[in-house]
């Protein structure tokens, strides 16, 4: 099987999907408006595409393989709890036919920020927190965690909460290569960030001026990593994050390159800069070590949009001036921006990974018809409250 890429049609939100060439997926974020889920709505029905894109167990299920939230913003996680079984598999329901998540990737630090005052989580978010802790506490209990109760923590956390979970836990800046507890010759992925905050002080400034984000690199290979496309997803992280991010790697800038970049924000211009473009305008001015972070573009890279169509006004994501600013990143590579939102079309973007690199697959109209057993081809929708307004604190 050829190795590909899914980028669905969400307007301001991520829903990222990939496939290893050994079958393996993942998804990176979700954002699954009522409007989608709506058979006379206009949105695209992201739901039922990324669902005619899965296989089932043999037990009947629906699966995604791993699951990457990169942060707990509404945009990007939701209809989380609404089309993903949370519980046990053993709970699985035919009649509802979720989709089982084999193995959460999750970051503790993220979701620590986000639980402060000033941000506070959306019933998704809770969902995703909850379904987290009880992995986490099964493998706190049992020492080891199967299909539909795996979890890789991404990040270490403070005052000692993640420790004991060395079998489950990335630490910033390293690589793995395993997939539900599987070695993969074909897919490797480092883990840029979360940074782990130096001081309360410095934790606060990025709070008050950054959305914290996982920032992972992910290579996916033909059949081994020999000439692997390079995938940056960065969520939401805004300048002060890119600009450490520069900070940390400017010796090694290869584990910044990418063939692929989700431009983070949505093309947010906050990404690249710390003065507003609605107050500033054409006088704003780009950070250098922002730029250089996000400009590690390889030769034909793409910078992909996930955002409304870009027009030129004073509107924040997305801005027609980081627009601009990713489109001379790519000239110099002769590379290509595309904004999904300008797409004709409900159908998502597609790429197959080939030993050239990457190409766009063809898009087409027809959206093919799912494989159901023993249920709906919708997931019932269920209560958010019965997962409370708890902060995310692993173990």
């Amino acid at each position: 099987m050829t190795a590909s890429s899914t980028h669905f049609k969400v307007d301001n939100g991520d829903m990222h999907f990939l496939t290893t060439a050994s079958e393996k997926t993942i998804l990176i974020d979700c954002n699954i408006r009522s409007d989608a889920d709506d058979p006379d709505g206009d949105a695209p029905d992201v739901a039922q595409q990324l669902r005619s894109r899965l296989k089932r167990d043999p037990a009947g299920y629906l699966y995604v393989d791993a699951f990457l939230l990169t942060h707990p913003d509404q945009d990007h996680c939701r209809g989380f709890w609404k089309h993903f079984h949370l519980g046990p598999v053993s709970e699985w329901s035919a009649k509802a036919d979720k989709i089982v998540i084999r193995e959460m990737w999750s970051s503790p630090i993220v979701f620590r920020r986000a639980s402060k005052k000033q941000h506070t989580l959306c019933d998704d978010a809770n969902a995703w927190a909850t379904e987290a802790r009880r992995r986490v506490k099964r493998f706190r209990d049992f020492g080891y965690l199967s299909d539909g109760d795996r979890i890789l923590i991404l990040g270490e956390d403070i005052n000692g909460k993640t420790d004991g979970l060395g079998a489950i836990l990335v630490r910033t800046d390293s690589v793995f290569q395993s997939i539900c507890g599987s070695y993969q010759i074909d897919f490797r992925a480092r883990l840029i960030a979360p940074i782990p905050p130096q001081d309360d002080e410095q934790e606060e400034e990025e709070l008050s001026k950054n959305d914290s984000s996982v920032v992972v690199n992910i290579e996916l290979g033909t059949f081994t990593l020999s000439g692997a496309s390079r995938y940056l997803f960065g969520g939401d992280a805004e300048v002060g994050i890119w600009e450490r991010l520069w900070q940390r790697n400017k010796d090694a800038p290869e584990n910044l390159q990418y063939d692929l970049l989700a431009a983070p924000h949505h093309c947010s211009w906050h990404s690249l800069s710390w003065d507003s473009w609605s107050d500033w305008k054409e006088l704003a001015e780009v950070s250098p070590d922002a730029r250089k972070a996000l400009g590690q573009a390889l030769s034909g890279a793409y910078v992909i949009s996930s955002s409304k169509p870009i027009k030129d006004d004073d509107v924040d994501p997305p801005c027609i001036r980081a627009k601009r600013e990713y489109k001379e990143i790519l000239s110099d590579v002769n590379g290509t921006f595309e904004c999904l939102g300008e797409l004709k079309g409900d159908e998502p973007l597609e790429f197959e990974v080939t030993g050239d690199g990457l190409k766009i697959k063809t898009r087409t109209t027809a959206l093919a018809a799912p494989s159901i057993i023993g249920g709906l081809a919708g997931a019932a929708a269920g209560s958010s409250s019965a997962y409370g307004a708890q902060p995310f604190k692993h173990g």
